[in-house]
């Protein structure tokens, strides 16, 4: 009797709780870029936004993964998932991928993970470095070809601003020359803002708005007194006209 090998399930990643970042710009960049985008794209419900979630691209391979710092994915449900596994999801891949480059991340950044996100058909695969110590220039954008990656040209401003364009999502990279990464939108003329930059915009033309409401009645009161004052007097406010 010939018994059938024991079949081992294969265990993919799940989050572990551990830091996403190894430094405060690190982390404040990753998570600007994923909840900038989110903002963006929250009407979409076909664009999935993450980061530093475990995306497995190669069913039965447990090690065939990779944790990209910002990824778009166009052609999914928009919906939180603990990890992305490709074949779940009809095939899809990311489309753009941005990595915050570290001293730690820079090897892999700049000759695994190109070779990787180009099998995977990712087509526009963006570095960053916060720190301007590891990436020369600081920001650097690279669009798939059939020959592989080709870096984007970048405009440079009178100011020394690095704008590196995005076709994919349609906005711009602009890296500023105190080494501030931001995404614009070209169509709308205004940087893209996280959660909490958002809030601070609200509040601030709430109060705006309160300011204006208080300006507006404090010159009706003046009106009033003014006419109160000519009425004492017996003149007539429209012989003043």
């Amino acid at each position: 009797m010939t018994l059938s090998p024991i079949k081992i399930p294969v265990v993919y990643p799940e989050p572990d709780g551990s830091p996403m970042a190894e430094s405060d710009s690190n982390r404040d960049y990753l998570v600007y870029g994923v909840e900038s985008l989110k903002i963006h794209f929250q009407e979409e419900e076909d664009v999935y936004v993450s980061g530093n979630l475990w995306l497995c691209y190669e069913q039965g391979v447990s090690n065939a993964v990779v944790s990209p710092d910002v990824f778009v994915i166009f052609g999914v449900d928009n919906r939180p998932r603990k990890s992305y596994k490709v074949w779940l999801e009809q095939g899809k891949t990311p489309d753009w991928v941005l990595e915050v480059t570290s001293s730690s991340t820079r090897s892999k950044d700049e000759q695994e993970k190109p070779v990787t996100y180009a099998r995977m058909g990712v087509s526009e695969y963006f570095q960053y470095d916060p720190s301007g110590d590891y990436l020369k220039p600081a920001l650097k954008g690279q669009r798939l070809t059939k020959n592989g990656y080709s870096t984007i040209t970048p405009k440079y401003l009178e100011n020394g601003t690095i704008v590196v364009p995005s076709l994919v999502l349609g906005l711009e990279l602009w890296l500023f020359p105190n080494g501030e990464l931001r995404f614009f939108n070209p169509q709308r003329g205004e940087f893209l803002r996280t959660y909490r930059e958002e809030r601070e915009r609200g509040d601030h033309e709430q109060q705006r708005a309160e300011q204006e409401r208080q300006r507006a009645e404090q010159q009706q009161q003046r009106a009033d007194i003014l006419a109160a004052k000519l009425k004492e007097l017996g003149i007539d406010p429209s012989d003043l006209v």
